[in-house]
């Protein structure tokens, strides 16, 4: 499969994807204060690249289990984001997002010794996010102190490393299974390279507080999942991937409006 053209401009069409995706979303993160960046980096951008691609490269029911993989793992990246949040109220960056990612791996490798259904998938979100959110709380009132001020190669950089993260996903999936798929789709590359960026500009507490307010929109994430999950094989993926998109967002802004509607 190495020596097929085929495969190499699938493997660049997934690396342009990807970048294009990821660009934007951080371009718009960037812009905007701690809440709305979370919930910006809390939308499927990398996952849904990789997604869209497994869709054309494997059935329904590939896509639909795999969607069972990333809820579960969407547990995963909630602890991931609390444990950055409070190592990096003291630490740098190289040490709390790389014991962060470490604890995500764990996690990951924990959930793929045990059989999920989405009722325990929903249900081990509904536990994790229990504690992570209101943990969590103490990290979210800090505001940056300087805007973000990005070096010519932040963007090209970080679009490279989420377009590889997707592109070995894709192409491994083929070999690790639908539910290692989905798991591995919902790595949490987006967020972690946009917090490195951040991070050495506005100080770890600032960046602390995008990952503390990305806790309850990551809950949305699970429920579009849930709706992938439950219409790929019913409607088809792309409409299933349409209304998971749509159940993230609406979840996302009902927690904007709720907080614009918030008394002071």
């Amino acid at each position: 499969m190495l020596a097929d053209p085929f495969f190499w401009y699938a493997l660049a069409l997934k690396a342009a994807m990807t970048a294009t995706i990821v660009i934007v979303a951080s371009v718009a993160a960037e812009r905007s204060g701690p809440f709305l960046a979370a919930l910006i980096a809390s939308l499927p951008t990398a996952a849904g690249a990789a997604y869209i691609i497994l869709a054309l490269e494997h059935p329904p029911a590939f896509i639909a289990a795999g969607a069972v993989g990333s809820m579960a793992a969407n547990a995963a990246v909630a602890i991931f984001a609390l444990t950055y949040a409070a190592l990096a109220q003291r630490h740098g960056i190289v040490l709390s997002i790389g014991a962060a990612t470490l604890v995500w791996f764990l996690a990951a490798m924990l959930l793929q010794s045990l059989q999920w259904t989405p009722a325990s998938a929903l249900a081990l979100n509904a536990i994790v996010f229990a504690c992570t959110i209101p943990l969590s709380a103490r990290y979210r009132a800090v505001v940056a102190s300087q805007s973000i001020k990005r070096r010519g190669y932040d963007l090209p950089l970080r679009a490279a490393a989420v377009a590889v993260v997707v592109a070995v996903v894709t192409t491994a999936s083929h070999w690790i299974g639908s539910f290692a798929s989905g798991v591995f789709a919902i790595f949490p590359i987006v967020m972690g390279s946009l917090v490195v960026v951040i991070h050495p500009r506005v100080g770890g507490k600032a960046a602390a507080a995008v990952f503390a307010h990305a806790q309850p929109a990551l809950v949305g994430l699970c429920l579009g999942f849930l709706g992938v999950h439950y219409l790929a094989e019913v409607v088809g993926v792309w409409w299933s991937f349409a209304a998971g998109l749509a159940i993230t967002i609406a979840w996302s802004t009902a927690l904007w409006l709720l907080r614009r509607l918030r008394p002071g």
